[in-house]
């Protein structure tokens, strides 16, 4: 049996399904990966290559790029650094709203000062932040970061592998975007503009 609703009732429901569309929020179209609410990569307490006791709090009313690498990376790390750079320059005014920093994998031969060089190349207001060795396994679980040492043919000689990708918090220390290797300047540009926007 098909039951009807009486014209009045059926004009005042449609109305407000329609105003309640109208006030939902957009979602922001975003071209890195959302992960607004995730339980992970959520902060860290790590000094910087200053030496200075780091965490989230410290950055409010910027977006925070976070990316996980080593100073004697041939390829993926200089390239993550060198793109935030132009980031911050498409960006324009709101460049000095955000903040990029680069997590060591390598505590063992990055060195503060090691660190400091590597960074300034790039940009003097970027950050690395450098866990000792006992942190090191903890924060790679707190962010779902991959790495893996490779014995060199001296003990000073190994590489890594590790995670290409980069956390995105928002002006408030929220975790908002997961960015994949490879997503490009502009790509990021876009994304950042949004949350600097309080999207």
């Amino acid at each position: 049996m098909t039951t009807f609703l009486p014209s009045r009732w059926l004009c005042l429901w449609t109305a407000a399904a329609l105003t309640l569309a109208a006030c939902a929020p957009d979602k922001p179209q975003f071209k890195s990966i959302d992960i607004t609410g995730a339980d992970y990569a959520r902060d860290f307490k790590l000094a910087d290559h200053h030496g200075q006791l780091r965490s989230m709090a410290d950055f409010k009313g910027k977006a925070v790029v976070v990316f996980f690498g080593f100073t004697q990376c041939p390829d993926v790390c200089p390239t993550a650094m060198a793109e935030l750079a132009q980031v911050k320059l498409q960006l324009g005014a709101d460049g000095q709203r955000l903040q990029a920093i680069m997590v060591s994998l390598d505590p063992e031969r990055d060195t503060p000062e090691v660190l400091k060089a590597y960074m300034t190349n790039f940009d003097p207001g970027f950050l690395a932040l450098r866990p000792t060795l006992e942190q090191l396994p903890q924060l790679a679980k707190d962010f779902k970061i991959f790495y893996k040492k490779n014995e060199g043919k001296t003990p000073s000689s190994y590489t890594l592998d590790h995670s290409a990708g980069s956390y995105v918090f928002d002006p408030q220390g929220r975790v908002r975007l997961y960015t994949r290797q490879g997503v490009g300047v502009p790509a990021m540009t876009a994304d950042l503009k949004l949350l600097l926007a309080g999207k």
